[in-house]
C-alpha cells in the first residue's frame, strides 16, 4: 500500500462518524460482558476447568471490545483532526 493510498483510507475513515460511533459502541458493548463474565468466573464458581474456561472467554471478549472501541474513538477524535489539517480542497 502507498502513502497516498493509505492517506485516501484515513480520509475515507474519518469521513464515516456514524460508522465510528458504532464501532466505538459495539466495542464498549463487547467489553462490558467480557468483564462481567470474568468477574463471574472468579466470584461464583468453584475453583474448575469451567470457571477457567468463562475467563477466558470473558477476556477474549474484552480484548475484542477494547480494540474495536479504540479503533471508533481514534477515528472519531485524531482521524477528524487528520481530516481537518489534510483538507487538500481550495478555500477561494
Amino acid at each position: 500500500m502507498t502513502a497516498s493510498a493509505i492517506k485516501r483510507w484515513l480520509l475515507r475513515r474519518a469521513d464515516r462518524p456514524q460508522q465510528n460511533l458504532l464501532l466505538l459502541l459495539l466495542g464498549f458493548g463487547l467489553f462490558a460482558p467480557g468483564i462481567g463474565l470474568i468477574v463471574m468466573a472468579e466470584f461464583l464458581l468453584a475453583a474448575s476447568w469451567q470457571q477457567e474456561l468463562l475467563a477466558l472467554l470473558g477476556l477474549i471478549l474484552s480484548v475484542a471490545g477494547s480494540i474495536l472501541a479504540a479503533i471508533g474513538y481514534i477515528s472519531l477524535s485524531l482521524l477528524r483532526l487528520y481530516r481537518f489539517l489534510n483538507d487538500d480542497r481550495n478555500h477561494d
